[in-house]
Order: C-alpha cells, then sequence, then structure tokens
C-alpha cells in the first residue's frame, strides 16, 4: 500500500535535487510503470501525490510536468527571525503576468521563429525591436525615432553605456544629492567621480548644477524626474523646462533614466522631449514585465548614437536576440500593457495599504513601489534598520543612495513591491511599533 509513497519520495527527491527541473515532461504513466516495474495503477497514484504535494501539474492532451517551485514561506514577524520579508528590493510582479506572458512564448517556440531569435543580434536590435520599443516609450506629443534606439542587456548596462560614452575615466558625472544606488558603483569601475547636485521638493535645482558646472567641467548628469529613487517624487513640466534650458545654456548631456515612469499614466512629458539634442534616455524591461527578463533601451541623441553603441559594444553589453524577440512580441500582442495596469493597480493598493500602516512614511497618491520615511527622533538609519533586521524585515538605510561625502539624512526607503499584500500590512505595523519606541529597547548581550 505505500509502494506509491515510496516511488513519490524518490520523484521529489530528483525535483528538488535539480535532477527533474521545472516544466520537464514526465513519462506517460504505462511507460513511468515499465520503468519502475510496478503497476498502472501504482504509477497514477504515484502521479497523484505529486499533484497533492504540488510538484507536477496535468495538461489535459499534453501529460505531466515538473512545477516551478513555489515562493519560500514568509516569516512570521516575530523575534528573533531567520528568515525576512524584504522590504529592500523592488521587483514587482502580479499574478496575471505569468499567464500573459507564457501565451506570448507560444511563437517564439515555432521552429522558425526560435532559430531567428536565437541568432547573434548587436546593440541595434532587429527593426522590430526598435518599433516595439518606439511605441512602447512614446508619450504625448513625443515618440523617439526607431531608427536611433539601442538596446543593451538590463537596464544597468543601458546607464553603464550612456556614462563610459559621455564621461572619460577620471570625469565628473553630476548625480542628484540622493540618487539610484546602482550608478554609484557604475561610476566607481569606470573611474568616474560623483558630484552630488542638491533637490527641493520638485527635484533637481538647475541653478545648482550650473554653479557645480562653472566650478569644474562636468561630464554628463545623471538624473530620474519621474517617479525619483528613492523619494518617489516626479519633477513637474516647469522644472523639467528649466532643467532642459540649462543643459543647453552649458552644452551638457542628461541620462534620463525612466525605469519607474510606466507607473504613472499621465506624467509629466520625458526630459528627452524637451531637450531632445542634450538627453539620452534610458528604460528596462525588468520593472515593467519580470525581473527575469533582462532588456535595456537607450535613446540617445543623433549626434551620440555612435559613442553611445560603441560604448555598449565595447563593454559585452548587448542585449540578446531571444529577449528582443520575447520582448517585442509582448509589446506587439498588448501583454505589456496589460501588466502594466496591472502593475499600476497593484502600487497604488500598496500605497494605500503604507497610507494606514505607516502613514508618517506614505500618502495615498504617488504610484510608487517604495516610500521614503524620514525616521522620528531618536532614531538614526543604521540603528533602525538593525531593529528592524532583528524582526525578519529588511528595509535600505539612506546612506545607500548618498552621493559623494555629505552626510547621510536620518531616513530609510521602505520597499513596497515583493511581499504579499497581508505580510506587507504586517511587516509595516511592525515597523510603526519600533518606530513608535526607542534604540535603547533593543536587547543587547
Amino acid at each position: 500500500m505505500e509502494d506509491y509513497r515510496r516511488v513519490a519520495d524518490e520523484m521529489a527527491a530528483d525535483i528538488a535535487s535539480g535532477r527533474l527541473r521545472p516544466g520537464d515532461r514526465l513519462p506517460p504513466q504505462r511507460a513511468f510503470a515499465r520503468e519502475r516495474g510496478i503497476a498502472a495503477s501504482t504509477a497514477g497514484r504515484v502521479y497523484r501525490e505529486l499533484g497533492r504535494r504540488g510538484l507536477v501539474v496535468g495538461e489535459v492532451g499534453r501529460g505531466t510536468f515538473v512545477r516551478a517551485a513555489g515562493r519560500p514561506a514568509v516569516p512570521a514577524l516575530a523575534e528573533p527571525a531567520d528568515a525576512r520579508v524584504d522590504l529592500e528590493l523592488s521587483y514587482p510582479a502580479v499574478p496575471e503576468q505569468t499567464a500573459l506572458l507564457a501565451a506570448g512564448m507560444e511563437r517564439l517556440l515555432r521552429p522558425d521563429v526560435l532559430g531567428t531569435a536565437l541568432a547573434p543580434t548587436g546593440v541595434a536590435g532587429t527593426a522590430a525591436a526598435r518599433e516595439a520599443a518606439a511605441a512602447l516609450l512614446g508619450a504625448p506629443g513625443w515618440r523617439p525615432d526607431p531608427a536611433g534606439i539601442l538596446f543593451a542587456g538590463n537596464g544597468r548596462q543601458a546607464i553603464a553605456g550612456a556614462v563610459a560614452a559621455l564621461v572619460p575615466p577620471g570625469g565628473r558625472l553630476a548625480v542628484e544629492a540622493l540618487t539610484y544606488p546602482v550608478i554609484k558603483g557604475i561610476a566607481a569601475r569606470l573611474g568616474v567621480t560623483l558630484v552630488a547636485i542638491a533637490c527641493d521638493e520638485h527635484g533637481l535645482v538647475p541653478e545648482a548644477l550650473a554653479d557645480a558646472h562653472r566650478a569644474a567641467p562636468l561630464g554628463a548628469l545623471y538624473v530620474q524626474p519621474t517617479l525619483h529613487n528613492p523619494y518617489g517624487t516626479t519633477m513637474p513640466w516647469v522644472r523639467r523646462a528649466e532643467l532642459a534650458g540649462t543643459l543647453e545654456r552649458l552644452g551638457l548631456y542628461a541620462i534620463e533614466d525612466r525605469v519607474w515612469a510606466f507607473l504613472l499614466e499621465d506624467g509629466p512629458a520625458p526630459l528627452a522631449s524637451l531637450a531632445t539634442r542634450r538627453t539620452i534616455l534610458v528604460d528596462s524591461l525588468s520593472k515593467r514585465l519580470a525581473p527575469g527578463l533582462s532588456v535595456g533601451i537607450a535613446v540617445p541623441p543623433a549626434a551620440l548614437a555612435g559613442r553611445v553603441a560603441a560604448a555598449l559594444r565595447s563593454g559585452a553589453w548587448a542585449p540578446t536576440g531571444f529577449a528582443l524577440a520575447a520582448a517585442s512580441g509582448w509589446i506587439a500582442d498588448g501583454a505589456v500593457a496589460s501588466v502594466t495596469r496591472a502593475k499600476r493597480a497593484d502600487a497604488a493598493t500598496r500605497r494605500r495599504i503604507a497610507a494606514d500602516r505607516l502613514p508618517a512614511a506614505a500618502e495615498p497618491g504617488p504610484a510608487s513601489y517604495f516610500c521614503w520615511w524620514e525616521l522620528p527622533s531618536p532614531w538614526r538609519a543604521d540603528t533602525f534598520t538593525a531593529a528592524a533586521a532583528r524582526r525578519g524585515i529588511a528595509v535600505t538605510p539612506a546612506a545607500a543612495f548618498a552621493a559623494g561625502t555629505a552626510a547621510a539624512p536620518r531616513a530609510v526607503r521602505v520597499g513596497l513591491a515583493s511581499p504579499p499584500l497581508e505580510t506587507l500590512a504586517r511587516a509595516l505595523g511592525v515597523l510603526a511599533e519600533i518606530a513608535a519606541g526607542s534604540p535603547e529597547d533593543a536587547p543587547v548581550d
């Protein structure tokens, strides 16, 4: 009677070890019975047991397949915690995206289409990919010229290619005083010095940029006008126009990071639409679709296209043909638009939860997947981050975003994208509880 469980345990061990991988097709039950020397009825019970454990799934007319592993269990938010609730990384996912993207993969499984997708490709991609990217990036009153669009393996590589094209080793790159942490690593590896530029409630201050350029020439500016990371703020149109005029007056180029801009359906026009000759627009698909899909997009002015393309090639930052083909198909068939709408709704829901559980850090309005929290006294970013970690919650201290040598503010960024909604609500409640206390409340051995 227990033979089927023993065989099921053996199959489960093969799945856990990777000998059987997600998507692998199991033999038909009669063939499986012959291989194992068991009765066909026992083979049927083995398959049902594997299905009950969530390890395989049967598809009518196709067979039985190994399922992808489920997400690990979330911690109980008790102290101490071995697992953690990740409020650091921001990789949003919505339930419907897998089915939408899976449907688009059928086209790529045709041998002729797959053969083309697996062929070598360059930073210019394909005509279909350029048209799809132009449609994706277009905003009211502005659409990039498909002929000038370039591609990288991911958004970070597109940023690195733009920096390498504009700023020589030893040169200076202006950034907002608090900026995307990855740009700090990119600059260090390219031998570029970051120059922190003051910001106010509307974003980067153009006159501060001009002052820094007059003090010592800048090679370029890296800026996040829309849903700035970590603030979550969006630069208004008037400030964008002022910044565009400053770039033109100084003869300075900007790298505009629009990775999060998809969350704002009616956001301001890109800086690139106002400073067309002075801006390299950069975007990617990992936030918009899925973290495992790596496609970076760069839209340089025509005068810079050759330099950016050469930087991407020399950095070995070209895209893969398969990712470009998949992304182009998903844009054309509407999957990207559907996932985008779902993520906008999801981000709004998570912001409402944050506004309810952590009102000091979040308001219901902005549709971003993170919020910036100026901590109450006597908390510092490091002591609060440590206290949250003891309760199994990871947040990001302000120092991770600070450019240059200026002191980081007493703040943390709270990411909202990763946990299930119920877990997010409980985690934010725990953070509020911690903030209401004192660093001295923590036990010390």
